[in-house]
């Protein structure tokens, strides 16, 4: 029998105990509240007339804090689509309950701390892009599904899953050392979903694009970037696109990720801060490690690197070229694409360059294709793995015309195009699909980086619009305040969530609090005397005085104030950013 979750839930909540009610099944379980300890048990009738009833559609798991641990449940959902019939949720609203009752046992410092550790565990969850399925495997390809046994696919779906997209994972823990809970262990994936049924010459076919990010270098823009000791990159996405025609399921996968190699780009105020690449370590290393795995996992390796030639980017350029030329790697291969210098001046046009490049690597990898009567016609053996400096814009861009031109040769196999004809040639269709493949950037885009994509009105359209300079400017500005000032906080969070770091009890007792680390004095006054030295100079300049070269010195002297102190902020912008605070107390405490 295959495996499923229980999503139909009563959650009743008692002083001592919760009780999480089957609605489907006579099964209970039981969390106690003082002991923490999880029992399953048969429903009769156990639940206290006095509990207060609500319901849930899943258990996104536990994370435990200075005050206790805390519950976090799955409150509202809304249904995306079908994929083989089986319905794909996603979370619209969840709730943190704690276990304890009351934070009266702690101290103020611990207060405090517990309070911002609930803000950031309620900040990742406020993140839009966390999906499940109660009987489908979201987290593993078409074809990897196919590739299984029988008896595979009868294990739970925490078992299964592919533990590099199951975002809540570290949550689990609670619940993943008594395998008879398994019918309420429900791994969440986080990234984007969408199904959308369409139209080619009258013949209806259903197009699902699935977004998988990993969680094992989890982050934010600037703060993530490069590869880990393991090989893991910094927004890692694996990309799959779906047909689904009368039976016949055909399946494209992408990647995207990080330049893997030991590099960094922290914030310090600059509009775009130098990476820079380590020489501490051996970047080999991790690239093979990175490579290594991405071959197993995939089959070959066909890199497509947008990053600029000139520039600070131009260091990554050279050094991710000559990683892959030491690997001696026949799996591996580069094409390196100057994205923003081939395209100026609106020339974008000229990523056909670019897809001719890279039309025979696509001819020969293919894609996935299985019959209706479960015959496997075809099967991918390598993958596209594109960058730019993000992997989001640019990225974005080159992926979603690599899988249309994937698309036009499964519909031409499938009948549903005839040999020669382009889907560019549907406007209704072209229409759903430049508008998927656009949501989809934005998805991914504000999860790392805090807004929507840049470039989507090429996306959209296919062509650069005023209008779409003007939102990216937007964007860019929101991004640069967020990156800056916002995004330690959003790092941290992120750490707390896929357990990067864990809370230890005793903070704020006997040893010190990780969020309350003291800052340079110059972090508080340089700030506030560029306020009164701005508002001086528009108070000299607004009003009057009966000596105009009074007032021209006051406005003089004001002034040259500010712009003093907004060059020593500057110069010194590395203290004015917000930065991640756990992941320094996490060294410290190693």
């Amino acid at each position: 029998m295959a495996a499923y979750v229980y999503t139909s839930l009563k959650l009743h909540i008692d002083p001592e105990k919760f009780y999480v009610e089957a609605l489907d099944s006579n099964e209970l379980m039981i969390i106690d509240r003082v002991s923490y300890e999880i029992t399953l048990v048969e429903n009769k009738g156990q639940i206290p007339p006095s509990a207060i009833t609500r319901t849930i559609f899943g258990i996104m798991g536990v994370v435990r804090l200075i005050a206790s641990p805390y519950l976090i449940v799955i409150t509202k959902v809304s249904k995306v689509g079908d994929v083989e019939h089986h319905p794909i949720w996603r979370v619209e609203d969840t709730q943190v309950i704690p276990y304890t009752r009351s934070v009266d046992h702690l101290n103020d410092q611990q207060k405090q701390a517990n309070h911002d550790y609930l803000r950031m565990i309620e900040e990742v969850l406020r993140q839009n892009g966390y999906y499940f399925s109660s009987t489908y495997d979201l987290t593993h390809t078409q074809q990897r599904l196919n590739n299984t046994s029988a008896e595979f696919l009868t294990f739970p779906l925490y078992e299964r899953a592919d533990q590099r997209f199951v975002w809540n994972g570290h949550l689990l823990r609670e619940f993943t050392s008594q395998p008879e809970l398994h019918r309420f262990i429900l791994p969440v994936l986080h990234g984007y979903v969408v199904i959308k049924q369409c139209h080619v010459n009258q013949r209806p076919f259903k197009l699902i694009v699935i977004s998988r990010r990993c969680c094992y270098r989890a982050g934010v823009r600037y703060y993530m970037r490069g590869a880990d000791f393991e090989g893991h990159t910094a927004n890692y996405v694996e990309t799959e696109q779906i047909m689904d025609y009368e039976g016949s399921r055909g399946s494209f996968v992408q990647t995207r990720g990080s330049v893997p190699l030991h590099w960094s780009q922290r914030p310090n105020l600059k509009y775009k801060p130098t990476p820079i690449i380590s020489t501490a370590l051996k970047q080999q290393d991790g690239f093979q490690r990175h490579f290594d795995s991405q071959i197993v996992l995939y089959g070959r390796q066909i890199g497509v690197n947008l990053l600029d030639q000139k520039g600070f980017e131009n260091k990554l350029v050279r050094a991710y070229e000559d990683a892959v030329k030491n690997s001696n790697s026949d799996n591996i291969r580069i094409e390196s694409f100057d994205f923003h210098r081939e395209c100026r001046a609106l020339q974008w046009h000229r990523l056909s360059l670019l897809m001719d490049r890279l039309a025979e690597d696509q001819a020969k990898m293919g894609y996935y294709l299985c019959r209706s009567d479960g015959s496997v016609a075809r099967l991918q053996d390598a993958v596209f793995r594109t960058n730019c400096i993000d992997c989001l814009d640019r990225t974005n861009v080159v992926q979603s015309m690599l899988a249309r031109r994937s698309l036009q040769s499964q519909l031409q196999e499938v009948g549903i195009l005839s040999l020669g004809e382009r889907l560019e040639d549907h406007n209704d269709f072209e229409f759903i699909y430049k508008n998927l493949w656009a949501d989809n950037a934005d998805a991914l885009a504000k999860q790392y980086a805090g807004t929507g994509a840049l470039k989507t009105d090429y996306t959209r359209t296919g062509r650069r619009t005023i209008p779409g300079l003007l939102m990216d400017g937007y964007n860019s500005a929101i991004r640069y305040m967020k990156n800056n000032f916002y995004d330690g906080f959003r790092q941290d969070a992120i750490d707390l969530f896929v357990g990067n770091y864990i809370v230890d009890e005793a903070e704020c007792i006997n040893k010190p609090c990780p969020l309350q680390q003291p800052r340079s004095v110059r972090y508080t006054v340089l700030p506030f005397f560029l306020l009164i030295a701005l508002s001086m100079c528009f108070i000299c300049l607004l009003i009057p005085a009966a000596d105009w070269s009074l007032q021209l010195l006051y406005v003089l002297f004001w002034g040259m104030a500010s712009i003093t102190t907004l060059a020593i902020v500057y110069y010194n912008g590395i203290e004015f950013v917000d930065k991640p605070k756990l992941t320094q107390a996490k060294a410290k405490r190693e």
